[in-house]
């Protein structure tokens, strides 16, 4: 029973500072970037590792109208910003960081994300057995990335390509 108690507590706290091990799925140094009043839209960025070959094939919040998995690339002198429809692919054992390049969007926001806050996030999965898993986080809100992602600057662009 002890060692029960212990283990959730574990879990409980992984998820509180953004560290989290779903079935199959690590997520590390998850944050959302803090909006000023009547904002609508946000970002929020983490470094996902999976154990087999897995898809991130989608994105929820109860604080947004809208989420979905982005991709950002520069096309000249042009950003350009647009939806993943089919994933993105998470290599098995390669970390991939959502840290700009790649990231979550979370649109026509409900309430401002407030600094020292966390959001509920859940990330949704499909294996390459097309078996698929939720993972529920609390992320932290911030106006900039935790410490330890070093990769936590605006134009992250070293990612995995996303599922052709």
């Amino acid at each position: 029973m002890k060692s029960k108690i212990s283990n959730a507590f574990v879990l409980a706290a992984a998820l509180w500072t953004g560290h989290a091990l779903a079935q199959n799925v690590e997520v590390k140094d998850a944050w959302a970037r803090a909006t000023v009043q009547g904002q609508k839209a946000s970002g929020a960025f983490m470094t996902l590792t999976a154990k087999t070959d897995t898809t991130l094939v989608g994105v929820a919040s109860s604080v947004a109208g809208l989420a979905q998995v982005h991709e950002m690339k520069m096309d000249g002198n042009v950003m350009q910003m647009r939806p993943l429809p089919e994933g993105l692919r998470l290599p098995a054992g390669k970390a991939v960081a959502l840290t700009g390049g790649f990231h979550l969007m979370l649109m026509d926001l409900k309430v401002p994300l407030q600094k020292d806050t966390t959001i509920p996030v859940t990330l949704r999965f499909k294996d390459a057995k097309g078996v698929e898993s939720t993972l529920d986080l609390k992320v932290p809100v911030s106006t900039s990335a935790p410490a330890g992602d070093a990769a936590g600057h605006q134009h992250g662009m070293h990612n995995a390509p996303a599922k052709p």
